[in-house]
């Protein structure tokens, strides 16, 4: 790989400087196996792909940005996710086996759909491809030819390249066997490239013969580098499980040029996104957050943030709990900072004093000094901090202002109750969020109390527990005839 450090330039324009070194008519692809729940951290690889084929466009080449699904690839095992009776369906290509949950017409698009879904929703345009459709349409079968009659040749480089023995009966295709539906007990005893039909023998007792087209695919390492001369690919992100020596990048180079005619894309080698505390995000071990979930909580510009603020070759540690509300705050002061935003902070804390009722919310945000002209950003960011104390927010950041006097309330002692009615008495006047927390301070200290003490009876008499949001801003977000109201209550 070419890419160099530059401090000043971002990666992405680096990498794409270097690919149009190559070539100035370019198609960047991405893709995954649908094999379950799509996550944040095969977002990276789309997202790597969209922000080199962004730079491409703005250095002034032609790009393409695809999407392959690998749904002709088998399911591996009976995930945890999955009822017992789908041991029937391991080795199957997922395209072909009915959708677990029963909702959608495949496997496949069980897991596929809403992952495009979200893609549309963060705004990356991709064209997408489906591999068994490939398959099926006819646009493997040169490929395939060329891969059978070459067996020799294809085995000798990868057994070179990976340093392992292919066994002397192996053949570079999977045909699907017509009893059992499965690629992965199959082997090829025959074939005839004119007549284009492949024959096969089955561990399940089956044999007989396939079409070319659509019958079976390229194992893995022979499909990967067939597929980038079909579709033209000339850049691709991976993780770097790929780019290890003797691995299916390697392999990959040498089988596209010397079998296929074709030159390898430009590669990316990305790490692997980690969920803190947990390590690599799997679907398969339950380690994941949905691209789903995240595109409900981000902007599309903070979940591109997520992954273009860290070069590819470096990790990313993800902790969608507290930290998500310093990263959001980051991305959006970096990207939006003149245009008066409500941090996303702020915003947690004002959906739950609003509770559902936007007219309170905007109500909420005025208090507080905020713009809320543009109603349609305020509902959107609003949604997102909704869904974001739905899915990951720790319990010290929920509260709820109790409509009554909560009980725990009638069991201050008499100096924060004094100390409570003063604070009712200046809140007759305007306060900044910052001045009015001094104004507590100033407060408990005429009183003779620990300021900490009076902190903790402002929460318990409006939130039932000892703690909140900070003091001053959560004051003048609310409305003040309701706290003059409720700390006299409380005073008394």
């Amino acid at each position: 790989m070419e890419f160099e450090e530059n401090a000043t330039i971002p990666w992405q324009d680096v990498i794409a400087s270097n690919v149009m070194k190559r070539h100035k008519k370019n198609v960047v692809a991405t893709g995954i196996t649908p094999s379950g729940h799509i996550h944040i951290g095969n977002l990276r690889e789309v997202i790597t792909a969209e922000a080199v084929h962004k730079s491409l466009l703005k250095l002034g080449a032609e790009s393409r940005l695809i999407y392959v699904a690998d749904t002709y690839d088998p399911l591996r095992r009976v995930y945890d996710f999955l009822p017992g009776s789908f041991e029937k369906y391991v080795g199957c290509p997922i395209s072909e086996i009915p959708d677990p949950f029963g909702c959608c017409s495949s496997y496949t698009e069980h897991f596929l759909h809403p992952f495009l879904k979200s893609l549309e929703k963060a705004k990356i345009n991709i064209e997408p491809y489906k591999a068994d459709e490939l398959y099926k349409s006819g646009a493997f079968d040169g490929a395939i030819k060329t891969a059978l009659s070459a067996r020799d040749k294809i085995a000798n480089i990868i057994d070179s390249v990976s340093g392992k023995t292919t066994p002397a009966d192996w053949y570079p295709f999977n045909p699907i066997c017509e009893n059992c539906g499965r690629l992965t007990t199959t082997r090829v005893t025959g074939f005839d490239t004119e007549s284009e039909i492949v024959e096969y023998a089955c561990e399940c007792g089956q044999s007989g013969t396939v079409p070319i087209q659509g019958g079976g695919k390229l194992t893995w390492r022979v499909d990967w580098a067939a597929r980038w001369g079909i579709l033209g690919v000339t850049v691709e992100p991976f993780g770097k499980d790929h780019a290890a020596a003797g691995s299916s990048y390697d392999s990959g180079k040498r089988l596209a040029r010397e079998i296929f005619g074709y030159e390898a894309p430009y590669p990316i080698p990305f790490e692997h996104i980690l969920l803190k505390g947990k390590g690599k995000m799997s679907s398969s071990r339950g380690v994941t957050i949905s691209v789903e979930d995240m595109v409900e909580v981000l902007s599309p510009g903070a979940l591109r943030y997520l992954i273009t603020r860290v070069k590819p070759e470096k990790h990313i540690e993800f902790d969608p709990g507290l930290a998500m509300l310093k990263f959001v705050d980051e991305h959006d002061e970096l990207h939006t900072g003149e245009r008066g935003f409500v941090p996303f902070r702020h915003m947690v804390n004002a959906v739950q004093i609003a509770r559902g009722d936007f007219k309170q919310l905007k109500g909420v945000l005025q208090r507080s000094g905020y713009d809320t002209s543009d109603e349609e950003d305020i509902m959107r960011r609003a949604g997102n901090a909704e869904e974001w104390l739905k899915k990951f927010a720790p319990d010290i950041v929920k509260f709820s202002v109790q409509e009554k006097m909560p009980p725990s309330a009638k069991s201050l002692t008499d100096k924060q109750k004094t100390a409570l009615g003063e604070l009712a008495e200046s809140l007759e006047k305007e306060w900044t969020a910052e001045d009015l927390h001094d104004e507590i301070y100033r407060i408990a200290e005429s009183t003779g109390m620990d300021a900490k003490n009076l902190f903790r009876a402002i929460y318990i008499s409006l939130l039932g527990s000892k703690s909140g949001p900070r003091a001053g801003w959560f004051l003048v977000s609310l409305d003040m005839d309701f706290l003059i109201k409720r700390f006299n209550e409380v005073s008394r």
